[in-house]
């Protein structure tokens, strides 16, 4: 059972592993995709089919805390809290899910997530204790929006707006139209160590005009 103080611990030693892991200039696997439309302030990705590990975390409307307490779980499992006891290379980015429309008491529902590597056919299951989920995306299309700085619970909801804002406008002359409103995702690609040149991103599942290069790519 854990303490207090060895709580405290793994606290700071995942803090200090995703600050070198996503520290910038090291060979991270990432998801792949197709940018089929580009636009001055937002793209339209097709992602490929992916797996990934997630993290639900529940009673919270803080997004920094929900995703501090998904990758705690998560660094557990890449580091062998698994049935396997495997060590998997992290990934990038950290993706943190927000889902306003099931609200939960205390907050919104989030899940925060690793992409795994397509060499893992058959990832290890993760100790139970954990509450991580494994799972498969489709290949969809995705709209996204990059913004510099930290992602914190004040900019990125006015970095979604801007998003959606965009995508009702007109894209070569026909409205896009975004599939789902009440979910979105927040990418984080760097350590907590860097305090400019900073990558983060905002994703929302698009159809309508905005996914038609998707469509035609798949």
């Amino acid at each position: 059972m854990e303490t207090p103080l060895m709580s405290s611990f793994l606290v700071i030693v995942h803090l200090l592993i995703l600050m070198f892991y996503l520290g910038g200039g090291n060979a991270i696997e990432s998801p792949q995709y197709t940018v089929v439309l580009s636009e001055s302030d937002f793209e339209v990705r097709l992602y490929r089919e992916t797996s990934w590990i997630s993290a639900p975390v529940q009673g919270t409307s803080s997004f920094k805390k929900a995703t501090k307490d998904g990758f705690h779980r998560l660094y557990k499992y890449i580091h062998g809290s698994n049935l396997n006891s495997s060590i998997i290379p992290i990934s990038a980015p950290v993706l943190t899910t927000i889902n306003a429309s099931s609200p939960n008491e205390g907050g919104s529902e989030y899940y925060v997530r690793l992409f795994l590597s397509a060499i893992y056919e058959k990832p290890p299951l993760p100790s139970p204790e954990l509450n991580l989920q494994l799972f498969k995306w489709k290949s969809h299309c995705i709209a996204v929006r990059e913004f510099s700085g930290f992602a914190k619970d004040d900019n990125i909801n006015k970095e979604l707006e801007a998003l959606k804002n965009s995508l009702n406008k007109q894209v070569d002359g026909k409205t896009s139209m975004v599939e789902d409103k009440s979910s979105y995702s927040i990418a984080q690609y760097n350590s907590s160590r860097e305090p400019t040149e900073r990558l983060n991103e905002v994703w929302i599942n698009v159809s309508g005009s905005a996914a038609e290069g998707c469509l035609n790519h798949k």
